[in-house]
């Protein structure tokens, strides 16, 4: 700290009074800062009297929560576009916890007051097979099941989101309290389901009095959420003093755009997401598509096909004519089956180049790269099934499969695979026919598809030659 800065907290920054915790996130990190946190702080009707504060806890350690109580859950949020930088004090955030203080998390969910819990737990995070069903093998969830059935007041531990859950919601039901909703905002398609799915699977294990009574009063919106939020280089706290005099230690940066689609409803109220651009759509699923397979589709095929023509980031991948070619070869077979009004893919199509060509936002493809595999089943393996499907060869998806098999097949050092499947990738990129094999670990009927696997195959082998 400097002479002319000053910590930031509510003491030093003249803020509003904090708002009743109202709502819950599981996974507090950069992007919920930037995204729930910041849809609800805009969404008040009334700024200097706010009705709607989250008590967030961390997914693994303490240390966003320990930064964030230190500054009584304010933080500044900077828009970072080509014009300049933007600096906001966020004050959605009134209770920031580590994740293993489950007590907090039950006593939270038993109050009347609770509307809504936020997840960003990542895929993984539900423990769910291919088929949905709570993987009971998981040692996680085997000993939330076997803390769950017994005294819950002496449950100090949890590892799993879902356990937390059933956890809370327990409370809530033998409180003699409604529903509420719970809504996932992973990149998962029908994440409503996902989490429905993870909550029910696990209460049934514990107590099916429970299941029932969940099923019958909680419900799971779906919703599909869009900011890019890079990791906070060591230089941003820096920039944050200098630009506003406070010294912040947990700031977040992320570009100007936003976007949050919701399907569902919310049985104990919500926040006016829409007063802040949300929006409310009957069905959700091509928006889903919209967003997993324009953004997220382009950012795996740029983290693997970019990191092999030696890019860094996302800016320096789309410059690359040859990489934006690739691009919109992938957006022409996605665009083919997102048909649904209101979607404006050319529109859509424009703003992602705009976004990707932001020159000070630094995404780092090292970074969007990680856990290859679930990315790339969600994206582009679902968008050559489709094409498949509609009797097309899926060339441009194939593609993009085809640079995260280069981009595994390059890497030697099983390390490097930084992947929660890794294991899985090692060993099939070892195999007598490791593409075939590779593949398999996507899309088991699509490595059985001799046509598609052999359109793969080509493709591997130009990028590989």
């Amino acid at each position: 700290m400097t002479p002319s800065t000053r910590p930031l907290n509510r003491t030093t920054y003249d803020a509003a009074p904090a708002a009743p915790v109202r709502l819950i996130h599981l996974g507090l990190g950069a992007f919920h800062r930037a995204h729930q946190v910041f849809y609800t702080v805009k969404a008040e009707a009334d700024p200097s009297d706010p009705e709607w504060g989250y008590c967030s806890f961390t997914g693994r350690g303490p240390s966003m929560a320990e930064k964030l109580t230190s500054q009584d859950g304010l933080f500044t949020l900077v828009t970072r576009s080509g014009d300049g930088d933007e600096y906001d004090v966020i004050e959605g955030i009134v209770e920031a916890q580590p994740a293993n203080n489950v007590a907090r998390l039950r006593e939270l969910m038993a109050s009347k007051d609770l509307a809504v819990v936020t997840m960003t737990v990542t895929e993984a995070g539900y423990h769910l097979t291919q088929g949905l069903e709570i993987n009971t093998s998981s040692s996680s969830v085997a000993t939330d099941i076997d803390a769950l059935r017994g005294d819950h007041s002496r449950i100090t531990y949890l590892g799993t989101a879902a356990g937390k859950l059933v956890l809370g919601l327990s409370a809530r039901r033998d409180a003699g309290l409604g529903g509420i909703a719970i809504m996932s905002c992973d990149n998962i398609a029908s994440n409503g389901n996902t989490v429905r799915a993870s909550v029910l699977g696990l209460a049934r294990e514990v107590d099916e009095e429970l299941e029932e009574w969940i099923e019958e009063n909680v419900t799971f919106p779906s919703s599909s959420i869009d900011r890019i939020t890079p990791a906070s280089a060591s230089e941003l706290a820096r920039d944050v003093a200098e630009a506003t005099g406070y010294e912040d230690v947990a700031p977040v940066v992320a570009e100007p755009f936003a976007s949050w689609v919701i399907e569902g409803d919310f049985p104990n109220g919500r926040p006016a997401w829409e007063r802040a651009g949300a929006q409310f759509v009957e069905d959700i699923e091509q928006f889903e598509n919209r967003k997993l397979w324009l953004l997220n589709g382009s950012h795996s095929l740029m983290a693997y096909y970019g990191q092999l023509r030696e890019h860094d980031t996302v800016a320096e991948a789309i410059a690359d004519a040859d990489v934006r070619s690739r691009v919109e070869t992938l957006w022409d077979e996605a665009a083919r089956h997102l048909t649904a009004d209101g979607l404006d893919i050319s529109g859509y199509r424009a703003a992602l180049i705009e976004r990707c060509e932001n020159p000070r936002i630094r995404h780092n493809l090292a970074q969007i790269g990680i856990d290859g595999a679930t990315k790339q089943r969600m994206c582009a393996v679902a968008i050559m099934n489709a094409e498949l499907g509609a009797g097309r060869n899926g060339s441009g998806s194939a593609f993009s499969i085809a640079a995260w098999i280069a981009f595994v097949l390059g890497n030697e050092n099983a390390a490097n695979i930084n992947d929660t499947r890794a294991s899985e990738i090692d060993k099939a990129r070892r195999a007598g026919q490791p593409i075939r094999a590779l593949v398999a670990v996507l899309d088991e009927d699509l490595a059985a598809n001799e046509s598609a696997l052999a359109t793969i195959t080509g493709h591997v082998e130009a990028l590989t030659s």
